[in-house]
């Protein structure tokens, strides 16, 4: 399974670089907080790979995939104090008891409209191969939680992550990374999974489409988001014409099933990104944004952000919009999932570069003609205070500024939830 990109030739090149790299890109850097520190190696949570998520009341809510009570992650609360402090509340402990899921990963935690969190494990389950799983308030503030659907490698794939998606009549959906078995990928290329409620309690899960090998479609997916007409879109790390990835969009047919396009096949060919580290956001006006991880104009390549705009015959057009760099205090290598303010700027993480080489969160501001006009806003620092490596895309909050996760650094080395206060 393909996992974060950690190179420490790399960091240790990019931390020479002093401080006077911050008069430029990042002169106007803004105000970062920690909010919570988690302890590596104790007996409560840490590395949180995972974004986080704002309920009504502005709790936020997380996931860690290591640590808690039986040291296989756990989902935790943070709510606001009078006094601008923050309390973590764990609630739900995962466990690895051949029932429950455990290791939940990069895809963090969707809510629904009575207020029940929906994520999926990477590993667990009554088939060792992951779930999905609801947890709902219940009196005296506890939590219960419930295995909606434990996947089967052999029949619907294996390792969901990624964001869950509700359309309109409550259906969710979401990705298996591998899977399902004998797809010409050994392990299983992947499936984009349907979780139907039923009338008389449980979920029933249906594959919407299976991933293979075969030189046109995708494979490995990260996740899916959903349009108003009830089409999915996603993004694969692999496969395509060029085997760097693609996006594609699934859209159900009147007599039942679903029918793929592929609306972009990445290519590593020195000028489009390659091999697409998550998923997708639209803006208003109905373009998709992401981020590759690999790519762009700079050999070897450090990743770039692109857009796809629908064109006239039902085709789309991809443009990219910024190259990562390394160097003077640039960020580089995306993983995460964009996220729009109101103004139209687009905020992301990189897990490497800054001006101390741990990775940043950046801004991208669209120009009234030309590229995008890059910032950093943030650049992360091993310091023990500090997160590093943030993995997961950063959330607005209610209040207008960004929150997100690190899987480590912070005083205890287990990582951080952090806020960014911008103006």
């Amino acid at each position: 399974m393909r996992r974060h990109r950690f190179s420490t030739g790399l960091i240790a090149t990019l931390a020479i670089i002093t401080l006077a790299a911050l008069a430029g890109t990042e002169a106007a850097a803004q105000q970062e907080r920690i909010l919570h520190g988690f302890a590596l190696y104790s007996g409560g949570p840490w590395q949180p790979y995972a974004g986080v998520i704002f309920d009504k009341a502005g709790n936020l809510y997380g996931v860690t995939s290591e640590g808690g009570l039986y040291r296989q992650g756990v989902v935790f609360e943070m709510t606001p104090q009078a006094n601008g402090h923050w309390t973590e509340t764990i609630l739900h402990n995962f466990n690895h008891d051949g029932t429950d899921g455990w290791f939940p990963y990069a895809g963090g935690l969707t809510l629904d409209s009575s207020g029940n969190l929906f994520g999926t494990t990477l590993y667990g389950g009554v088939n060792g191969s992951g779930t999905v799983f609801e947890l709902s308030p219940a009196t005296g503030g506890e939590w219960t939680e419930t295995v909606l659907h434990s996947f089967n490698p052999n029949t619907d794939g294996s390792n969901p992550q990624g964001t869950l998606a509700f359309d309109a009549q409550g259906n969710l959906y979401g990705i298996a990374y591998n899977g399902v078995k004998g797809t010409n990928c050994g392990g299983g290329c992947g499936a984009v999974f349907e979780l139907t409620p039923q009338s008389g309690g449980g979920w029933s899960e249906t594959n919407v489409h299976t991933f293979t090998n075969n030189g046109v479609d995708g494979y490995n997916p990260e996740s899916v988001i959903l349009d108003s007409e009830g089409d999915l879109y996603g993004t694969t790390v692999y496969g395509g014409t060029a085997n760097a990835g693609t996006v594609f969009e699934l859209s159900p047919q009147l007599g039942g099933g679903w029918s793929e396009t592929i609306l972009h096949n990445f290519s590593a060919n020195g000028t489009d990104g390659s091999y697409p580290g998550a998923g997708l956001v639209f803006d208003t006006k109905g373009n998709l944004y992401g981020t590759t991880d690999s790519g762009g104009t700079v050999v070897p390549g450090y990743g770039t952000v692109y857009e796809l705009s629908p064109a006239a015959g039902g085709t789309w057009t991809e443009k990219v919009l910024y190259n990562f760099n390394p160097g003077a205090g640039n960020p580089i290598y995306p993983f995460a999932i964009p996220v729009f303010d109101a103004k139209g700027n687009l905020y992301c993480t990189t897990q490497q570069g800054g001006a101390y080489g741990w990775g940043t969160v950046f801004e991208l501001k669209p120009a009234k003609s030309g590229p995008w006009i890059e910032s950093v806003v943030h650049s992360f620092q091993n310091n023990h205070q500090d997160g590093t490596q943030p993995y997961a895309g950063v959330t607005l909050g209610p209040s207008g500024y960004l929150y997100g996760t690190t899987p480590g650094g912070g005083t205890n080395g287990g990582g951080t939830v952090f806020e960014i206060i911008l103006p």
